[in-house]
């Protein structure tokens, strides 16, 4: 993997709000476009199908009934004729391909980061452990058991969502594991000019942190999707730039020029001996670190909300019954 270089490609494009299937039409179609251009890797924006939930930065809680249903009706299983269409295609084109979702499952939404490698399989599926301010009504949580680096064939991929980087102690259980990419999915349209100069600076210093490359996906709204999800002027201020669309080295710089406005594929060769160059220098969860002094803790179990112990029971009463007839 040293003298490897990998080709990755990162997505800016606008969702289809109106549903599912008209965005997984242009994942299907980007994955094409990115794969012809030789892209190995290709990272698509936060929650991107079926869309972000813009309507929850700019409507007050008693107006988002509607919009939530809706998303719950236009939101992913997983799996689902959606996911193996995206498997499907990366196993045609022999890509890797992270995607976010709005995950349901049952009655609850997630905010959820699928990476499919490039034999189509699903490598990981792994929620937000937090949803961020407004997000907290819409998606639920997630757990450790998604901070997970995983092979693939572009090699050791970790991922996050939005602000979870701003949570250092998940950042490094993912360095903790070694990864060679970092995947960030952020809304973009969003917050305004200060939020894409806050991505930039949090991408750059986790490729540095991490001695890692970093690709990060940002989405982008039209003019008449802002009018769409609201027709109030001084709120369509929230949904517009917030886009930093960018490639990072390990070395903390722009690999191409960043994309903060439009919709576009940025495609840049990664050159993997990059990696080992920054770690002989700095490698923050190896040499460079203090383990006796400080240590994370990283509870990786699944959680659930019944853990049933019938069966347990049931042996322990036969247990109890054979001791009686002895």
């Amino acid at each position: 993997m040293a003298n490897r270089t990998i080709r990755a490609a990162a997505v800016q494009i606008a969702p289809d709000l109106t549903g599912r299937a008209g965005t997984i039409e242009r994942v299907l179609n980007a994955i094409a476009e990115a794969a012809e251009k030789g892209a190995e890797l290709i990272v698509f924006p936060e929650t991107f199908v079926p869309y972000y939930p813009y309507f929850s930065f700019v409507l007050p809680p008693i107006q988002q009934g509607p919009e939530h249903l809706r998303l719950y009706e236009e939101a992913v299983v997983v799996p689902s004729p959606e996911t193996q269409a995206v498997a499907d295609a990366a196993r045609k084109r022999g890509v890797v391909v992270v995607l976010g979702v709005n995950e349901r499952d049952k009655g609850s939404l997630f905010n959820t980061q699928l990476i499919f490698d490039a034999d189509g399989t699903l490598a990981l599926k792994r929620r937000k452990i937090t949803p961020t301010y407004h997000e907290r009504m819409v998606w639920g949580q997630g757990d450790g058991a998604g901070l997970r680096v995983v092979e693939t064939k572009v090699g050791r991929v970790g991922a996050l969502a939005c602000w979870e980087h701003y949570n250092p102690l998940a950042r490094y259980a993912l360095m903790s594991q070694h990864e060679e990419i970092h995947v960030g999915h952020f809304p973009g349209s969003l917050v305004g000019p200060v939020f894409a100069e806050q991505i930039e600076v949090t991408m750059r210093h986790h490729a540095l942190e991490a001695g890692a490359f970093v690709v990060n996906s940002t989405g982008w709204l039209t003019e008449d999707q802002i009018s769409s999800v609201t027709e109030d002027p001084k709120l369509q201020k929230g949904l517009r730039d917030g886009c930093m669309t960018c490639i990072i080295s390990p070395e903390g710089r722009h690999v191409v020029p960043p994309l903060t406005a439009g919709e576009g594929i940025l495609i840049a060769d990664l050159d993997m001996a990059l990696v080992t160059k920054r770690k002989r220098m700095m490698d923050s969860v190896g040499h460079y670190a203090r383990p006796e002094l400080l240590h994370l803790v990283h509870d990786a179990r699944p959680t659930q909300p019944v853990r049933r112990i019938e069966e347990e029971q049931d042996l322990t009463t036969s247990q109890e019954q054979e001791a009686e007839d002895v």
